[in-house]
């Protein structure tokens, strides 16, 4: 690790692209507009997938490719600084959207008793916990610009390999025409899949294969006969979904880690139900809805549901704070780091190191504390629960801001172990809570916004510190940055509810039951909400929750490859794992097929930068169709093949959707292995 922190110290001195004497437009409107405009569809795209696969995907590349394109157009002409200030401005929707995804949802999820938290989503509540929570990520960064970006000499691979995406980028090479061609492909094919388009091919297909009748003879330790039970069951199998959007995570994250993601789906599903179906013989004749037997398919669903999801949350308990002891020696560092450095110097003299006023920035942070604690008097109903709130909000978020950006540096924000630094923060809250005194709803909902503005701080922290990384690469300025980033929160915390707002209320109209249907899992604002209600709200299946932790412990004794991901495999639909691992494999196909061929490192890397480009259209097209077709169900309109022809589904989808499907598996390989592999001398 010593070389590699070496080499990258050596890069964070070299001259910025731009020097500092240089003068050159850089803050403008159109800058900012295009950023903006960015910053909602990405944040908007990043909130349908972190809902559906537990995951988001960084905007910064396709946020710095787009806007080399659009400053390159005849009337939109504008220089690298001004590409600059559009790529920090737009990356902070997919990082809002992160924080959004990870426990909003945790307010609606909440049911204590039968009585829930919220029903719907409460606009300016959520709109006040973002605009705080993301204001205060960046002021906090702000403080730390200097620890982090310069004394640290923190390595920032993925800021580092941003900066020569925008590098290339000036040398004609953008790539721009691969992120909007399968962003083209991704809103056809979500047209012709969704339930709410033209629907002619089936997502997925399931299947139940049912176990031969086996009777077992049951004796005690001295072999006398306790009785004969006949066991059934069987295994539930879904096909892939036929999603670019899942494929394409796979393919970023690569095959090592979509399996282990998929290992997650494989015990749950071919595992866990299973045993729970066939040692539970008489479930079937037990269970029944409005007055009719369930079928195999439907103990399935309700044993992963309540039975192994909360054993996936007892594992990324554990697996979250394994995470956070794997990464001790970073934390520490950082903490060392910023109380040890002088971080309130003001005034600057050179255009690269001028900063916002740090005693106004440290005087904001301070008062903005006083709407949280209105806020929380409104959640708990006391001043002392709003006082106490306030003050842990102000403590954490200011340490797990740091912790945050300093795990960026090292690991870049991408792979950010944000649910983790979330987790902590929720069960510190949850805990100072109970001993307070404040149970119940009140006091659930008064962590949950504790954890959701920390959550907030922190991933806002990462973006925007790899975002100053970045910039000081290139030689944009400083504080022009931070204003930039500022006003793409404000405009985000106001925005960002309507894109989940949609999808909840899309999908309960559609016939589910909003997110937390199997369609919107939103894991980690379930595993919030089943914590929150479980530590302070009096209900938590403590034995489900001890053996997902004692699961995970095994899985730590036996060094297994990341816990976490594992876990969140189990509590994820089977179908979306599974898309997930397809992607994966098409990665590994291309590696393979790259390393036959004898394709040097630089070209492979560049083949694999056309990859990300394309995967990245592919998340985006078929994210903001599926926001887009969501939106067409809530002003009435419950499909496009009933609007358009009066039918409910057209016969084709029963004939042949699940053979056509076939075509998007296919369209998704060719886009992924056959272009990059065409491309890989060309970006």
């Amino acid at each position: 690790m010593g070389d590699t922190m070496e080499k990258f110290e050596m890069k964070g001195a070299v001259q910025p692209y731009v020097p500092a004497e240089t003068t050159m437009r850089e803050f403008t409107l159109k800058a900012i507009l295009l950023g903006v405009v960015l910053a909602v569809i990405l944040g908007a795209a990043n909130a349908y997938l972190g809902l559906k696969a537990g995951m988001t995907i960084s905007a910064s590349f396709p946020a710095a490719v787009i806007a080399i394109a659009a400053f390159r157009l005849p009337f939109f002409r504008g220089t690298v600084l001004e590409q600059n200030i559009t790529r920090t401005t737009a990356a902070v929707g997919e990082a809002m959207a992160a924080a959004a995804i990870f426990i909003i949802p945790a307010f609606v999820l909440v049911n204590i008793g039968g009585e829930r938290l919220w029903t719907s989503f409460h606009y300016w509540e959520t709109t006040l916990i973002m605009l705080v929570g993301g204001v205060l990520g960046v002021l906090f960064i702000i403080m730390l610009r200097r620890t982090l970006c310069v004394d640290a000499g923190l390595p920032f691979p993925e800021g580092f390999a941003c900066y020569e995406i925008v590098k290339a980028g000036q040398k004609g090479q953008s790539g721009a025409s691969l992120v909007f061609g399968a962003m083209g492909l991704g809103v056809l094919i979500e047209l012709l899949k969704n339930s709410s388009g033209l629907t002619i091919f089936q997502e997925c297909k399931e299947f139940f294969f049912q176990f031969p009748k086996s009777v077992i003879h049951h004796f005690n330790p001295s072999k006398q006969p306790l009785g004969d039970i006949t066991y059934g069951g069987g295994v539930a199998f879904q096909t892939p979904l036929a999603s670019p959007a899942l494929m394409s995570v796979g393919y970023i994250i690569g095959p090592k880690y979509s399996c282990i993601n998929f290992a997650g789906g494989v015990l749950a599903w071919l595992v866990f139900i299973p045993l729970a179906l066939f040692l539970n013989p008489n479930l079937m004749a037990e269970l029944s809805a409005a007055g009719t037997q369930a079928s195999w398919q439907d103990l399935a669903y309700s044993c992963w549901y309540t039975q192994v999801r909360p054993f996936a949350v007892g594992a990324m308990l554990l697996a979250a704070f394994y995470t956070l002891y794997g990464l001790r020696d970073s934390i520490i560092k950082s903490f060392k780091g910023v109380f040890s450095k002088h971080q309130h110097q003001v005034g600057q003299a050179g255009r690269l190191e001028r900063d916002l006023n740090l005693r106004v920035i440290l005087l904001i942070a301070v008062l903005l504390l006083i709407p949280m604690g209105i806020l929380y008097y409104h959640f708990c109903g006391t001043m002392l629960g709003a006082v106490v709130s306030a003050v842990i909000l102000g403590i954490i978020g200011f340490l797990f801001a740091a912790v945050g950006g300093w795990l960026v540096g090292i690991v870049g924000n991408s792979n950010q172990p944000l649910s983790g630094i979330t987790l902590a923060a929720l069960i510190i809250s949850a805990l100072i809570m109970l001993v307070s005194g404040h149970k119940g709803l009140a006091g659930v909902a008064a962590t949950l916004g504790i954890a959701a503005v920390v959550c907030a701080a922190a991933s806002m922290s990462g973006d925007i510190i790899q975002d100053l990384k970045v910039g000081q690469l290139i030689g944009g300025t400083p504080w022009k940055m931070e204003i930039a980033g500022i006003i793409a929160v404000v405009v985000m915390a106001f925005v960002l509810v309507f894109p989940l707002v949609i999808l909840h209320e899309g999908n309960i109209m559609a016939g589910g039951i909003g997110i937390g249907d199997a369609k919107l899992p939103a894991p980690q604002a379930g595993l919030m909400a089943q914590l929150a209600s479980g530590i302070v709200g009096g209900q938590m299946p403590w034995g489900l929750l001890l053996m997902g932790m004692s699961f995970t412990l095994a899985l730590i004794l036996i060094k297994a490859p990341s816990p976490m991901l594992i876990a969140v495999g189990m509590y994820l639909p089977f179908e979306t794992t599974f898309a997930i691992f397809v992607g994966g494999a098409f990665k590994w196909v291309y590696d393979t097929i790259a390393a036959r061929r004898g394709i040097e490192a630089s070209e492979r890397e560049s083949g694999e930068n056309s990859g990300i480009l394309l995967a990245s259209g592919f998340i985006a097209g078929e994210a903001i169709t599926g926001v887009i077709l969501a939106a067409l169900v809530l002003v009435g309109i419950p499909s496009i093949t009933e609007w358009l022809t009066g039918k409910e589904e057209l016969g084709i989808l029963n004939q042949a959707g699940g053979w056509l499907s076939l075509i998007v598996f296919a369209v998704v390989a060719v886009a992924l292995i056959a272009v990059p592999l065409r491309k890989k001398a060309k970006i």
